[in-house]
């Protein structure tokens, strides 16, 4: 298991021009094989009219499912640059289709592959790539007396505050990346003097996205 990854959120375009050639880089998140081929079948509908529909796609925490093809260009100008890009960025459940409109010069093979390169680059440059945690959503219940306390250990490790709950008791939700939820609760029952309750809720992942956390169950 992959206690943390980097995977698109929001797929973008990218494009470049190389001596009259426009390479148009299409990216999309996808978690599974079956989405990643209908991504294709939909880029090449989009842009029936050029000459070529390059792709990548790489999917599972494995890598399980990862394919590239040239599609009728010089075999490795193409395809096997765009995965080693993806394999650079160390980018996972990604799909990117690099779409040719041949401008009338040959570009040769060098040049094939670092336009192909530049051109998921650039795709990925214009699309929202985020870093997924492995974690646990932990529920602590204190007393008033506490909260301070609670609240300021959550501050200090940077623990994003998912809920919270005041009643006769006080209740956080609080979301803890899974290699530091041994430490966490040794730190909250030290500092609260054992007056405190915690309990694991759910196994996820977790974001921070413009500000805000986001919770992924995969």
């Amino acid at each position: 298991m992959l206690l943390q990854y980097k995977t698109v959120y929001q797929g973008g375009e990218g494009e470049i021009t190389e001596k009259k050639s426009r390479f148009i880089a299409t990216v999309r998140p996808v978690k599974t094989e079956e989405e990643a081929l209908a991504f294709l079948e939909e880029m090449k509908k989009k842009y029936w009219d050029a000459r070529h529909n390059c792709y990548v796609y790489s999917v599972g925490k494995n890598r399980e499912y990862t394919r590239c093809s040239d599609d009728g260009e010089p075999s490795g100008t193409a395809g096997r640059p765009m995965l080693d890009v993806i394999l650079g960025e160390d980018i996972y459940d990604v799909a990117v289709v690099v779409t040719r409109y041949f401008g009338g010069v040959l570009l040769g093979t060098g040049g094939l592959v670092r336009a192909y390169s530049k051109a998921v680059q650039e795709g990925l440059r214009n699309s929202m790539v985020i870093e997924k945690k492995y974690g646990y959503s932990l529920s602590v219940t204190t007393d008033y007396t506490g909260i301070g306390k609670l609240q300021y250990i959550a501050g200090e490790r940077g623990l994003p505050v998912l809920d919270s709950e005041y009643t006769d008791k006080v209740v956080l939700h609080l979301m803890v990346p899974s290699e530091e939820r041994e430490a966490v609760e040794k730190e909250i029952t030290e500092g609260l003097n054992g007056r405190v309750k915690i309990q694991k809720e759910k196994e996820l992942y977790f974001a921070s996205i413009e500000g805000e956390v986001k919770l992924f169950e995969s």
